[in-house]
């Protein structure tokens, strides 16, 4: 059976992080899981994370979704994989592919057209590898005629090997069990006296097998980041990418600037993303939608034809032919239904607004149950906390909500009723029912001239 060992305990002291270095994002997505997910894709669900640096941070980010194992101290690619024997034993009569948590542009693609070339020419190791107009710092295939001699490291390269631009993504086809028998015979003869995989290669040959490369089409397999202008040239290459595969695919973009769209985004044809929009997560946009501009959604699903305006969203649901913003927050767990209107300046939390409703400005509505057809009046506030209890509304079908109410939760509006502006409501409402919580009028003479002299004598001294 096929199996994963994805090597991830480096720290990458040149990104002055706290966190791991395969767990620093491209497009808002850990390095680790592009690999994670690659794997996935080409088939491969038996995986083991080798980990080390930051090894707490990979186990709550991993949940136990995959298999672990610890390096204790980071001597060599070698000594990483050796650490995973155990897990290699219980796949020995497979292959093993040895990938690199930190080189997020490894493609399935790539993964199961250098397994073919693996099985077909029955070799022990396949290294997948690219050629590159400046190969600088990554370590050079040796070739020979019927496959390779082995790789060398660029510290280890003499002058004519530095000039071979074919060089080694870091990832390898092996056959397990000769993997196992080849790992215990590492040695540390090198200029940075570390187990060097790499190694195996020479070892194998030795044993007359056969060493294999597979030339890999896509360039940017081999592409990794080692210090946070690194990183940034991943971002960009990766941010294009995803967006000429929406373009293919029929997403309008009147511009790319400050577009940036996560790998795992699906965007229907006909949606129009503007300038300034950032669609991350597990984000999902519908037919002939417009997103933008200045909109930031991080899993959200967005129906057929709705506009998006200067919008933040978390965690949230979109209908239809809805429309959005300027200027508004959707918090996690808020569910906006078809060709309803969210306005000007307004936060929804943790609710659901109906069908055709609309709330157009200035309001805040948090863990509400909202019927179709309601109007929330400018100024609206659902009082859903009390300092230690949060409680919902539920406000029926056809309400109207007069501007400055307040709704202290747990409150019940009734179908077809109405809230007077300025009412402070803190019991149900019946259907069809008038609402009105004022407080009596008093007016007190002159006293404002009093409490407001030095504001009226400023106006004086301007006349």
């Amino acid at each position: 059976m096929n199996n994963a060992v994805i090597l991830a305990g480096g720290m990458g002291k040149r990104m002055k992080s706290d966190k791991p270095k395969v767990l620093l994002e491209v497009l808002g997505k850990p390095m680790l899981q592009w690999v994670i997910d690659a794997c996935n894709d080409a088939g491969i669900s038996n995986i083991c994370v080798v980990k080390g640096y930051g090894a707490d941070m990979l186990d709550e980010y991993l949940l136990g979704s995959l298999r672990t194992v610890l390096q204790p101290e980071r001597l060599g690619t070698g000594h990483a994989v050796s650490c995973a024997s155990c897990f290699l034993e219980e796949f020995s009569d497979g292959n093993t592919l040895i990938a690199c948590g930190d080189s997020p542009f490894i493609d399935p693609e790539t993964i199961k057209s250098s397994l073919e070339l693996h099985i077909a020419s029955k070799s022990a190791v396949t290294v997948i590898t690219a050629c590159l107009d400046n190969p600088r710092g990554y370590g050079r295939i040796i070739r020979s005629e019927d496959g390779i001699e082995g790789i060398v490291e660029e510290k280890d390269c003499s002058d004519s090997q530095r000039k071979i631009n074919e060089i080694s993504s870091g990832c390898y086809w092996f056959n397990t069990k000769k993997l196992l028998e080849a790992l215990p015979r590492l040695q540390r003869n090198n200029s940075q006296g570390e187990y060097y995989l790499t190694d195996t290669i020479s070892i194998l040959k030795s044993d007359g097998c056969v060493a294999q490369a597979y030339l890999s089409d896509n360039q940017d397999s081999v592409l990794g980041a080692n210090d946070r202008a690194g990183l940034l040239k991943l971002n960009d290459i990766a941010r294009m990418k995803v967006i000429f595969k929406h373009l293919e695919a029929g997403v309008e973009l009147i511009s790319t600037d400050a577009v940036t769209i996560s790998p795992d985004v699906k965007i229907a044809p006909g949606a129009k993303i503007l300038p300034g929009s950032m669609l991350m997560g597990k984000t999902i946009i519908g037919r002939d939608s417009v997103i933008g501009p200045n909109t930031r959604l991080l899993n959200v699903t967005v129906g057929e034809r709705s506009t998006l305006d200067n919008v933040v969203a978390t965690d949230s649901r979109v209908g239809s032919d809805a429309k959005i913003g300027p200027f508004v927050q959707l918090r996690p767990g808020s569910v906006i239904a078809d060709k309803a209107h969210i306005g000007n300046f307004v936060e929804i939390k943790n609710s659901a607004i109906g069908k055709g409703s609309s709330v157009s400005h200035l309001t805040y509505i948090g863990d509400s149950d909202v019927g179709k057809n309601v109007n929330f009046g400018c100024g609206t506030v659902t009082v859903n906390y009390d300092g230690s209890v949060k409680s919902r509304c539920e406000i029926g079908d056809n309400a109207f909500i007069g501007c400055n109410t307040n709704l202290v939760a747990p409150v019940k509006i009734g179908e077809a009723a109405y809230t007077a502006a300025g009412s402070t409501i803190t019991k149900d409402v019946p259907d069809g029912a008038l609402a009105i919580e004022r407080g009596t009028q008093v007016i007190k003479e002159d006293y404002a001239k009093q409490k407001l002299k030095r504001h009226l004598d400023k106006g004086k001294a301007l006349d």
